[in-house]
């Protein structure tokens, strides 16, 4: 079988599995750097072992080792895949290891920063999407893809579709219950997404989403390079700070490993660290 026809069976399979678009997105980049190392048409069964690690060391010395890692990984799974539909009898990739990573401690904002966010937001649009990132911790994918149907006022809740295409149900405060009423009633347009553009009414894209967090912040005078997943970072951080359960944080941010979600524990340590240092 050639390269080219396992890559294609694969991305198959793989979209009946439920993988989401932006991971299949992110799988055809590393394809098509996987493609452009080996000659045209090369068969699956004739790479070896050690063309994948020539393949893999020609980068690695300009690569971070998570997105090296990245990279590992999709060769790791196209290999197994095609060694477990017996398109192949042995898996080159099986003996690849990905490179050791440090962890980095997610960078949140303060109580008192998220005030003063709250303050530079001008209108309902900016109030309502400020406040549901916030309040939710969604990831800024999930939030786009978001429909008004998909939110419930009267609960201070919504269905959102994470990685994986996995559903899970999280919350918002008060706060944002007023400012996403407020925002809905304004609105004169029948689209069905829950943010949308405010000139032309057309579902809010992930860019422009960005967009109005810099926009906010910009506005607020805080000196840092401001952008959503910080306030998904703040919210599991607070929450922790407030006496939440790490298995409770896990379930509402629809982390699928515990230790994704420990990483947040160890910045409520550097937190008291540094509020030590200050005070003593």
């Amino acid at each position: 079988m050639l390269l080219s026809e396992a890559w294609e069976n694969y991305q198959s399979d793989k979209m009946l599995e439920g993988y989401s678009l932006q991971t299949l997105k992110a799988y055809t980049v590393q394809y098509n750097l996987l493609v452009k190392h080996f000659p045209q048409e090369v068969k699956l069964e004739e790479i070896e072992h050690r063309d994948l690690k020539a393949y893999l060391v020609k980068d690695s010395e300009r690569l971070k080792p998570a997105s090296l890692g990245h990279r590992i990984r999709f060769v790791k799974s196209l290999f197994k895949w095609a060694n477990d539909e017996g398109f192949i009898k042995n898996n080159p990739a099986r003996k690849l290891k990905e490179p050791k990573t440090s962890i980095r401690i997610p960078k949140f904002l303060t109580e008192k920063e998220i005030e003063y966010l709250r303050e530079a937001c001008c209108n309902s649009f900016e109030n309502a999407l400020f406040e549901f990132m916030y309040s939710t911790g969604c990831r800024i994918g999930e939030i786009v893809l978001l429909d008004k149907e998909s939110i419930s006022l009267e609960s201070r809740s919504a269905i959102v579709r994470g990685k994986g295409d996995k559903e899970r149900e999280v919350y918002f405060n008060i706060r944002c219950e007023i400012w996403l009423k407020r925002y809905l009633e304004e609105r004169l347009d029948t689209n069905r997404a829950l943010f949308v553009t405010e000139r032309t009414p057309r579902r809010l894209s992930i860019a422009q989403m960005r967009y109005v967090i810099k926009r906010i912040s910009s506005r607020a005078g805080i000196n840092k390079s401001i952008h959503p997943h910080q306030l998904r970072h703040s919210y599991a951080t607070h929450m922790l700070n407030n006496g939440a359960p790490l298995e409770v944080i896990q379930n509402l941010l629809g982390h699928e490993k515990s230790e994704t979600t420990k990483i947040y524990a160890q910045l409520s340590g550097a937190m008291r660290r540094e509020l030590y240092r200050k005070y003593f």
